[in-house]
């Protein structure tokens, strides 16, 4: 199962892992703290991670085929929630 990776530097980690589970929520099965959190996100499951310095995400994705989907569902959620950041991207990364 292909995996993609995304880390995101800042120092509001926690308060975003919070928003985007909450948000996924309302479509999908989430649990979450505020250090780490779970989503069913349609492309697979998501880990995400938040530290003092990070944002870390994690994806088993269902098809190597939905790597650009997965990093447009988060990079477009983490726009609009870090926008004061003027956050574009996740680095992502892809492992087999």
């Amino acid at each position: 199962m292909p995996t993609l990776t995304g880390n995101y530097a800042t120092a509001h980690a926690s308060k975003y892992l919070q928003q985007l589970c909450k948000h996924f929520g309302h479509k999908v099965d989430v649990s979450y703290d505020m250090q780490a959190g779970t989503a069913a996100l349609p492309v697979g499951p998501a880990q995400l991670v938040a530290s003092d310095e990070a944002l870390s995400v994690v994806i088993a994705l269902n098809d190597a085929g939905d790597a650009d989907r997965a990093k447009y569902i988060l990079d477009s959620h983490l726009e609009k929630f870090a926008f004061r950041e003027e956050f574009t991207t996740m680095d992502w990364a892809m492992a087999d």
